[in-house]
C-alpha cells in the first residue's frame, strides 16, 4: 500500500530480457541499505518487487522483474534507457497519509491532451480510457504516475488536475508534453463500487 507522495525520482539505466519478461535497473538517491529484497516499491504508480540493490554513486541501482502483463497494461513497456521514474516505497503503519490510499495496481493508461500555465501552477488535462471515466469524480482522488492528485473537473473521458510548483519539480509530471502516456489508478472505493454495481446488473 502507498500514499501517492513521491519521495524520489529515478532513471532507468538498462533493461534486460530474461525468459520473456524484462528486468529493469533503476538508479536513484535511495541508499542500497534502504532497499529490502522482496519489498514493494511503486514505479510510476506500478507496484514492483525489489530483486537486487547495489551501491552506485550517492545512491544505488535497484532491479525489478516486470511481467508481460504489467508491460502490456502500463507505460512500463515504453520505458527506455534514461526514462525518469517516480518512486515511492511502501507505507508503514504509523506513517502520515499525505495523499490517499494507493494500491500500486494500475487501472489503465491515459494520455495528456492539454497543458497550460495557471498562475504559478501547471494545469494538465488527461483523457482516460472510456471504461475508467465513470469512476473519476470532480474533487475526488486519482493517481497519475504514482502521484496522488485531486481531480478539478470531468468532461466525458477527460479530466483536469493542477500541479503546484513543488509537485511539478519533484515528479516527472512537470515535464510531460501533450501526447504523453501515463499510468492511472482510480480511487479504491470507486473501483469496488463499480464492481458491486456491475455484479448487481
Amino acid at each position: 500500500m502507498f500514499t501517492g507522495i513521491i519521495t524520489h525520482q529515478g532513471a532507468v539505466r538498462r533493461l534486460e530480457r530474461q525468459g520473456g519478461d524484462v528486468r529493469i535497473f533503476v538508479q536513484s538517491e535511495i541508499l542500497a541499505a534502504e532497499f529490502v529484497i522482496g519489498a514493494s516499491v511503486a514505479h510510476d504508480g506500478a507496484c514492483l518487487t525489489i530483486v537486487s540493490a547495489e551501491p552506485e554513486g550517492e545512491g544505488a541501482i535497484h532491479a525489478c522483474d516486470v511481467s508481460n502483463e504489467t508491460l502490456s497494461r502500463t507505460t512500463l513497456g515504453g520505458w527506455r534507457e534514461g526514462s525518469t521514474v517516480n518512486l515511492e516505497r511502501a507505507a508503514r503503519f504509523g506513517d502520515e497519509i499525505g495523499g490517499h490510499l494507493v494500491t500500486g495496481h494500475v487501472d489503465g493508461v491515459g494520455e495528456l491532451v492539454e497543458r497550460s500555465e495557471d498562475a504559478r501552477s501547471l494545469r494538465l488535462v488527461f483523457e482516460a480510457p472510456e471504461a475508467l471515466s465513470p469512476m473519476i469524480a470532480p474533487k475526488g482522488s486519482i493517481t497519475i504516475n504514482g502521484v496522488s492528485l485531486t481531480v478539478n473537473e470531468v468532461e466525458g473521458a477527460r479530466f483536469g488536475v493542477n500541479l503546484i510548483p513543488h509537485t511539478a519539480d519533484v515528479t516527472n509530471l512537470g515535464s510531460l508534453q501533450v501526447g504523453a502516456r501515463v499510468n492511472l489508478e482510480i480511487d479504491t472505493v470507486a473501483r469496488y463500487l463499480a464492481r458491486l454495481l456491475e455484479a448487481r446488473g
